[in-house]
């Protein structure tokens, strides 16, 4: 009861955080709206694993896609962390979160930050999508077709919104050379959407994967020819896994 209402209180409420020092000390607008740990005010306490996971993977002058950038807790990680000459491509298909980051890119913009904003659902192919916002943490919003968290709490509105693939996103960018994944459930669709984009820029991954696409996932991923790691795992070091993992980070063969 009491967390119910807390969550209530929490939306559309907006504060202001500033990323601790080793990963840049950019500053970005969070919401309890998206996770009630954003009321803390210490960002490793929110989410340590997307932290550490920045400051393992993210090289100076780093090109980072992040889809399903949320509150932007990892790109703004990403941009900090890969300096100048660094890019970061934060994809969100929420129109009020996709708000957040716009406002949080803007308030680094003298800082030499350079991170833009799409506001998309990523999948297997272009057109409108349903989006549901989820009834607890925005943290949690899914598209249509896909399997929901367990922790969304049901659905408190739906709204449309542009539907794009990674291949697409290709045209006029330069691709990634490290790329973000956390759809709630959706991976399968983004990496169907992506065979060009893993077979050409063959970016660093770094994905949630859920039981559900685990398997199809894992032989896409597989076929490409990368290396799976789990990414919960000191890695390299604990060795390549046969499966995707929930956290799994991806390396393509050959790589450095």
């Amino acid at each position: 009861m009491l967390r119910t209402l807390l969550e209530r209180l929490s939306r559309n409420v907006v504060l202001e955080r500033r990323m601790p020092r080793e990963l840049g000390g950019l500053r970005l607008f969070v919401s309890p709206d998206a996770s009630l740990k954003f009321w803390r005010r210490n960002l490793w306490k929110t989410d340590n694993f997307v932290l550490r996971a920045a400051m393992a993977l993210v090289r100076p002058r780093e090109v980072v896609w992040d889809v399903g950038a949320n509150v932007g807790l990892f790109a703004f990680a990403a941009a900090g962390l890969a300096g100048a000459g660094g890019r970061v491509l934060a994809v969100e298909p929420d129109p009020w979160l996709s708000g957040l980051l716009n406002r949080s890119a803007a308030l680094n913009a003298e800082s030499g930050c350079d991170v833009q904003v799409l506001q998309a659902a990523v999948g297997d192919r272009p057109g409108d999508v349903l989006l549901n916002i989820a009834a607890r943490g925005r943290a949690t919003n899914f598209v249509s077709g896909h399997v929901p968290s367990t922790q969304t709490g049901g659905v408190r509105t739906s709204v449309r919104v542009q539907g794009v693939t990674l291949d697409g996103l290709l045209e006029g960018r330069a691709g990634p050379t490290l790329l973000k994944i956390d759809v709630e459930g959706a991976e399968l669709a983004v990496l169907r959407g992506a065979r060009q984009l893993l077979g050409e820029a063959r970016p660093r991954i770094l994905c949630e994967v859920s039981r559900e696409s685990r398997d199809e996932v894992t032989a896409i991923l597989r076929g490409a020819g990368y290396i799976l790691y789990d990414a919960e795992l000191p890695w390299p070091g604990a060795g390549p896994i046969a499966e995707c993992a929930w956290n799994t980070v991806a390396i393509p063969s050959g790589a450095g």
